[in-house]
């Protein structure tokens, strides 16, 4: 797990100065595996033939070998849908092959159609269940394979009318789950990812300050010694996932919504989508 600490650290005009002129940058990026074959939408079909996902690896390898990506790459990946205890050996041939390594194993809580009335959210309980099962799952194929936090998107959690909704009953729900599911596998951070709108007319937690008030609930939750320790320690157990695109959706200033974060040390993952305003 990836020691976020220093991100509090407050520096003089002095320091920043010094940091500025001295620090040397090294991007590194990521991308999901969907990306090697995009799907369609609502206005139009796919315009290419689906692959598998030995076809998106194979496509990895290549492009690798062409020498347009190289090992500092890493893949993003749903589960149980792109990544799964069927497919995970692909994954690892890939990293043994090309250093190119699975970073994080997302959990699919937005698509099924059981999930139309949200994942960890729902007020049926053998729905929720199945969410949660679903995270679970999620968090031991992060830890198998060594990654540094598992991405919580959830899309389909929220409402469309606001003053006939039980927000109080939402919230406790899932953050109830990701305690739970956090408590079985101790040890592995979790980065929500907050989105204003879409699928839902409202998402569940839809700004900055929503995933800040969730990781904090989350972490007050969590019971293991091991994640006890850790918060002891000064860890972030809950970090966040700022989706650049998300972030300007809700019409937040992307620097401060990014020292928000960093000031409370949950950067933990961010995703620089370029959907504009709107």
């Amino acid at each position: 797990m990836l020691d976020l600490r220093p991100q509090k650290l407050e520096r003089s005009p002095e320091e920043m100065l010094r940091h500025l002129k001295g620090a040397k940058l090294k991007p590194r990026f990521s991308l999901g595996v969907w990306y090697f074959y995009p799907g369609g939408g609502r206005f139009h079909d796919s315009y290419v033939e689906k692959g598998t996902i030995a076809d998106c690896i194979e496509k990895i390898k290549a492009m690798k070998d062409a020498g347009i990506i190289d090992s500092s790459l890493g893949v993003e990946a749903h589960y149980p849908n792109e990544v799964n205890g069927d497919n995970v050996h692909l994954y690892k041939a890939l990293e043994k092959e090309t250093g190119i390594k699975l970073i994080t194993c997302i959990p699919m809580l937005f698509f099924d159609r059981q999930f139309e009335f949200g994942s960890l959210s729902n007020p049926d309980a053998k729905v929720k269940k199945l969410a949660t099962d679903r995270l679970k799952e999620s968090l031991r194929l992060n830890k198998d394979l060594g990654t540094d936090v598992c991405v919580i998107w959830p899309g389909i959690d929220g409402y469309e009318n606001p003053f006939g909704h039980d927000y109080y009953g939402m919230w406790s729900r899932f953050e109830g789950a990701v305690a739970e599911a956090m408590d079985e596998v101790p040890g592995m951070r979790v980065a929500m990812e907050p989105k204003p709108y879409e699928p839902r007319g409202n998402n569940i937690y839809r700004n900055t300050a929503n995933g800040l008030l969730f990781a904090r609930n989350v972490e007050a939750l969590l019971k293991h010694k091991e994640n006890v320790k850790l918060l002891k320690d000064g860890h972030a157990m809950v970090g966040l996932n700022p989706e650049v695109g998300h972030v300007l959706m809700g019409h937040e200033d992307l620097p401060g919504a990014f020292a928000s974060v960093l000031r409370e040390g949950r950067l933990a993952h961010s995703h620089w989508n370029s959907q504009p305003l709107g």
